[in-house]
């Protein structure tokens, strides 16, 4: 059976749609996304790892964080009106501490 010239015309045109769809969806890395969903198994350990390492990243900035403004404090001990105030901030932070 062949095809008039219309109909191959209309099969050219659908080839380069599905070529330029099968492009998108390589780039938009469908097919990753759908092997990862496949397993719940390995979804949740993934799940599990990005939440730990998010978690243990958080806990170093705010580590970081409350050292720096700990620094900032010990440094604003000097001023005269402001020393008085972020002493007995030390001090309660101190207290808590033992």
């Amino acid at each position: 059976m062949y095809l008039s010239d219309d109909s191959q015309k209309e099969l050219g045109i659908i080839k380069r749609y599905l070529e330029k769809l099968i492009i998108i969806i390589e780039r938009s890395r469908i097919r990753d996304y759908m092997y990862l969903t496949d397993s719940k198994r390995r979804l949740f350990i993934i799940n599990f790892i990005a939440g730990l390492g998010k978690g243990f990243g958080q806990a170093i900035g705010f580590t970081i964080l409350a050292a720096l403004v700990l620094a900032l404090l010990f440094s604003w001990v000097d001023l005269p009106f402001v020393g008085r105030y972020i002493a007995k901030l030390l001090n309660i932070v101190q207290q808590y501490r033992k």
